[in-house]
């Protein structure tokens, strides 16, 4: 397999190569994935990820957080996540069901984190909405390219990121802190900035995903695992969003 496909996208839900598994002669009809059946897939999945959100915040208003819920969101939206990534034919059941379990998960954190930080929740919403349709129009007016370049070194960020916190969650097990990752001096909210670009990069690799499965024929429900891909980098950013809005504010 040559290395352009290999590296499609920093996505590790997504990448080129997820579209050699399937016949050589394109599927057509209603039988085949389109870009505007992505996006609805999408759309269903963030109002399911939502509806659940605010029924998590709902508990928290009164009284009642279940961080049950909030610890079992993460570790089953993170083994549904590998179960989607390896099965991508169960795409259409395990999206949704990501999609609940990641607002169970984002509404505890959120609730917490709006505590601590009135407003900051708004703002990230805002945020992460207005980085999506800001990344959406520079992809389709085409003022960014998904090139081959542009998509290695989106992977490479995006790898190097994950082996900081990485590193970062084994060293928490012996105590020891990385300030480059939770510190609220000026490298830990560069350090922040910086991991907010590349997440928000990954959405236009996921875009670029998106069009070529439409291109190439990709069976229907390639759409539900397009629409799971894009999740995970919504997810992301949004949480990376909140760290770095939360960073600025504690300085205050």
């Amino acid at each position: 397999m040559s290395a352009h496909l290999a590296l499609r996208s920093g996505n590790p839900a997504l990448g080129s190569d997820t579209f050699t598994q399937f016949s050589p002669m394109p599927i057509t009809g209603d039988e085949a994935m389109t870009v505007g059946g992505a996006v609805n897939k999408t759309a269903l999945s963030l109002v399911i990820l939502f509806a659940a959100a605010m029924f998590v915040w709902d508990r928290g208003t009164q009284g009642e957080l279940p961080m049950t819920w909030v610890y079992g969101g993460f570790i089953g939206g993170f083994l549904v996540a590998m179960v989607t990534t390896f099965k991508q034919v169960w795409a259409p059941y395990t999206t949704p069901l990501y999609a609940a379990l990641e607002g169970l998960a984002l509404g505890g954190i959120s609730y917490v984190f709006e505590q601590a930080y009135p407003g900051i929740v708004a703002q990230a919403v805002f945020l992460t909405f207005g980085t999506l349709g800001a990344l959406l129009f520079a992809y389709r007016s085409g003022i960014i390219r998904a090139t081959e370049n542009f998509k290695l070194g989106i992977f490479a960020a995006t790898g190097g990121i994950g082996l900081v916190y990485l590193l970062s969650l084994i060293l928490g097990f012996f105590g020891i802190s990385v300030p480059l990752i939770h510190s609220n001096g000026a490298f830990g909210i560069l350090f922040s900035v910086f991991v907010v670009i590349i997440a928000a990069l990954n959405l236009v690799l996921d875009f670029d995903f998106i069009e070529e499965g439409a291109e190439r024929g990709a069976p229907k429900y390639m759409e539900w695992y397009a629409a799971f891909g894009l999740l995970v980098t919504l997810v992301w950013l949004y949480l990376e969003i909140l760290r770095l809005l939360m960073k600025l504010q504690s300085r205050d």
